[in-house]
């Protein structure tokens, strides 16, 4: 009888020990991609005001009438995407202002991503385009530039707009276009 006494506490204990069966399985071809980039292009004849969010919020950014900002895509290991918050007024993320939302998340090789407005519609009255460029490289040049995304008057279309490419593409979001 002791052999049986002795043997029920070491099988309580077997699920601990034994080795999880999830796995993590490499791509296909162990390819490393060189991930491309969001970039928001200001056509606009005055400044628009941006920040990156994802578990961290960037400092603002400024970016002059005709001008760009651009980032690496990146996943970000706490909250899976990245928001790219835009809007016409210094400081208008603290203040409850109109943005307009370019949000990505990089998975597995490829970019899901998205245009939203909340708050009101900054750009209303203006075009607004996501454009994209397949195969990009990280460093621009590649291909043609293809809209995937049109707001004709700066106001969100109906229905989904959320697209995917291969991570290593480019995409640039053009406001007043």
């Amino acid at each position: 009888m002791k052999p049986i006494y002795l043997l029920t506490p070491l099988l309580s204990l077997l699920p601990l020990t034994t080795p999880h069966p999830t796995t993590t399985t490499p791509p296909p071809d162990n390819k490393a991609i060189t991930p491309g980039h969001a970039t928001i292009h200001n056509n606009c004849t005055t400044p628009i005001y941006i920040w990156s969010v994802s578990s961290t919020t960037s400092p603002q950014y400024t970016i002059p009438a005709t001008q760009n900002y651009s980032e690496i895509f990146h996943h970000d290991a706490q909250t899976g995407g990245v928001s790219i918050k835009i809007t016409t007024v210094r400081n208008g993320l603290y203040t409850g202002s109109p943005q307009m939302i370019f949000a990505y998340n990089l998975v597995n090789e490829q970019v899901w991503f998205d245009l939203s407005d909340v708050f009101g519609d900054p750009f209303r009255g203006r075009r607004v385009t996501v454009g994209v460029v397949a195969g990009g490289g990280g460093g621009g040049g590649g291909g043609e530039e293809k809209e995937m995304i049109v707001w004709e008057d700066g106001v969100p279309v109906g229905g989904s707009q959320v697209r995917v490419i291969g991570g290593e593409g480019e995409v640039v979001v053009r406001v007043c276009a």
